[in-house]
């Protein structure tokens, strides 16, 4: 079959600019689709974070008319880092040449919805112009979510633009876009789509409800999630309307760079190790305790790397987390987030000095040291549109502790009899979500740190499994494929 000419729009991509998964999907899903042959290219918003080196050359004026108002910007043409993959970036000072991608801490711009339906217009208007047509447009999140919409709406009848399929990927569902009803002169929509049907919700503007309407296929970061997104309990609101878009709505777990997360090829880690050669790891261990400031005794070290947020579960390790020190152990917490459970944990880490440490900050070179050095990873979820920490862990041999949902539930196999027996487990799974249910994991892994033949082998269980963007690429390429042929 012919090889696909793909555009990918986000609002992300790693290194560049990334606050989370989404720009590493977007840095690493298209290196893999480029691997095997398609003509996949990234567009992103010009931020003034990304460097001098990367904006590559002015290529064209492009033009928004957002209703209200019409906004000149210019499409720049480079290239993605370490790749040969074009990068077009859409440049307009007065929207991205600010000092943050999307706010200041919690807060963000009150001109959002502005800022990038101006990103998703200027962009069609754009890419004629550089005489590329690509087969389908892969939009993610509610940043890109209104392209499928001007795609099938006005731009519908345009030279460039007819017939073309899109797909959009949700990465969480619980950042949708959604405004006053008042910012809908901002747009470039007209009222005609401000119905329940499309854009509207609860009175206000809702871009992701946009992208879900009109988008041909619909996707989600892990098959649990795209079937949780149709309940109430996680649909956030959208269970409803997706539910009626539901034979359209397919879930592909994420995929891992095995080039960068690798522990027999890693240069941020103290040692290389192996699934065949394990000994690396114990290195890695002592290193991360001087890191830390931790003392250095052979006890189970449980980590994190992680938003501290509600979503990631840190009101159950807030709640847990003096019971686990009552135990012989160590832990060490890396990341920023809420003040509401950042204070917290801080207070808790001041109490036990040499047993328990917490960096606000991120790190990546320091989150490979964690990875490679934890003996465990928790990730006590309320829910996870996937999750790549535990992807990350296991290719490192450090057991996740999970809760039951989402891309957890699909990538971590549960320590059972059975599961052991057959050589199947790879880490410690629980549902409910209580204190006591991760008590209770964390109890399963004191027992398990106990027994360290039957440990090791769950590391290397897990240290062999296959998330590979390959596999994760081909799964979207065969979905392109099905979009093409019914747009």
């Amino acid at each position: 079959m012919k090889p696909l000419k793909i555009l990918f729009a986000c609002s992300e991509l790693a290194p560049m600019v990334t606050s989370g998964g989404l720009g590493d999907v977007a840095a690493a899903l298209p290196r893999a689709l480029r691997a095997q042959g398609h003509d996949v290219r990234i567009a992103i918003p010009c931020y003034r974070s990304i460097a001098p080196e990367f904006r590559g050359q002015q290529h064209c004026l492009c033009v928004a008319d957002l209703g209200s108002k019409t906004q000149w910007g210019a499409l720049r043409i480079g290239t993605t880092p370490d790749t040969n993959i074009p990068l077009y970036l859409i440049e307009h000072d007065g929207y991205f040449g600010r000092e943050n991608p999307y706010g200041y801490g919690a807060y963000e711009y009150d001109d959002n919805v502005e800022r990038y339906c101006f990103f998703c217009l200027a962009l069609l208007h754009g890419i004629p112009q550089t005489g590329w047509r690509p087969d389908i447009v892969h939009c993610h999140d509610w940043h890109t979510a209104p392209i499928p919409a001007y795609i099938k709406t006005r731009l519908a009848h345009t030279d460039a633009w007819r017939g073309m399929p899109s797909l959009f990927t949700i990465h969480n569902l619980a950042y949708q876009g959604r405004y006053k009803a008042h910012f809908l002169d901002s747009t470039g929509f007209g009222l005609d789509l401000f119905t329940p049907d499309c854009l509207e919700f609860y009175g206000d503007i809702n871009l992701m409800k946009a992208g879900i309407a009109f988008a041909t296929k619909i996707s989600t970061v892990s098959p649990r999630y795209a079937q949780e997104i149709l309940t109430p309990e996680f649909g956030d609101g959208l269970d409803g309307f997706l539910r009626t878009r539901k034979n359209s709505l397919h879930g592909i777990l994420n995929g891992v760079d095995y080039t960068l997360w690798n522990p027999s090829a890693d240069s941020f880690i103290a040692a290389s190790y192996s699934v065949d050669d394990l000994s690396g790891k114990a290195m890695c261990k002592r290193a991360l305790q001087v890191k830390f400031g931790l003392t250095q005794r052979p006890v189970p070290i449980f980590a994190m790397v992680s938003r501290l947020v509600w979503q990631k579960g840190f009101d159950l390790v807030v709640a847990a987390l003096e019971r686990m020190l009552e135990h012989d152990v160590q832990v060490a917490i890396l990341g920023t987030g809420d003040p509401y459970y950042t204070e917290p944990l801080r207070k808790i880490a001041n109490a036990h000095p040499g047993r328990m440490a917490l960096l606000l900050e991120f790190d990546e070179a320091l989150a490979h040291r964690i990875y490679a050095g934890a003996d465990f990873f928790l990730m006590p979820s309320h829910y996870e549109p996937c999750g790549l920490s535990q992807l990350y862990s296991l290719r490192y041999g450090t057991v996740p502790i999970v809760r039951e949902t989402g891309g957890l539930a699909d990538s971590v196999v549960p320590i059972t009899t059975a599961n052991l027996k057959n050589g199947k487990a790879t880490g410690i799974m629980f549902t409910p979500r209580t204190p006591e249910a991760l008590m209770d994991a964390f109890g399963q892994a004191l027992e398990l740190y106990k027994q360290p033949d039957v440990l090791n082998a769950v590391r290397r269980t897990g240290m062999k499994q296959d998330f590979s963007w390959e596999r994760s690429s081909k799964t979207y390429v065969k979905l392109y494929r099905e979009a093409i042929a019914r747009p």
